[in-house]
This record gives structure tokens, sequence and C-alpha cells, in this order.
């Protein structure tokens, strides 16, 4: 019963990042549209809760959301930070 919930929110986790970058992002004056191109790197699960991790290459952004059971359903929390540059 613990890898269909896991599964589930998994796919939550991953469902609720495509709507994130599908609402229409900023234009520009020049009407140039950015998509970031998010990949996914891992996935991690522990008791009921299971976590993704994505990263964007282009911009060395690195995104992890976690989904966590809720009486109304999983809630999704993701956080974005910018990779460190090498030196």
């Amino acid at each position: 019963m613990k890898q269909p919930v896991r599964i589930a929110a998994g796919l939550a986790a991953l469902a609720a990042v495509a709507v994130l970058f599908a609402a229409p992002l900023a234009r520009s004056q020049v009407q140039v549209q950015i998509q970031p191109s998010f990949l996914p790197i891992g996935t991690a699960a522990a008791g009921a809760s299971s976590t993704v991790w994505f990263h964007d290459p282009s911009s060395a952004r690195v995104m992890a959301c976690q989904a966590t059971p809720a009486p109304a359903g999983p809630v999704i929390q993701c956080s974005v930070t910018r990779m460190p540059e090498r030196p």
C-alpha cells in the first residue's frame, strides 16, 4: 500500500511543477518568453512523504518538491535555489 501512495505523491509533485510552468510567464517589451527546462534528477520517499528534485542546467537552478499527505489530499511544497558557482 505504501508504493501506490509514493507513486501518487510523486505524480502529484510532477503535476504541480507542470502547472507552475504552464502558467503564462511575464513577457518583456520584445515579447520573448522564457521557458525553463527543469530535468528530473532524483526522487526519494520516507514514511508517507515523497521528494523529487529537478535541475535547470541553463540557469544552474535546482528545485525540490515534497508531497506529504493531508486530509484534503497531498500537500506539495516546492523550493527553488541557484547552485553555487564553481571556483
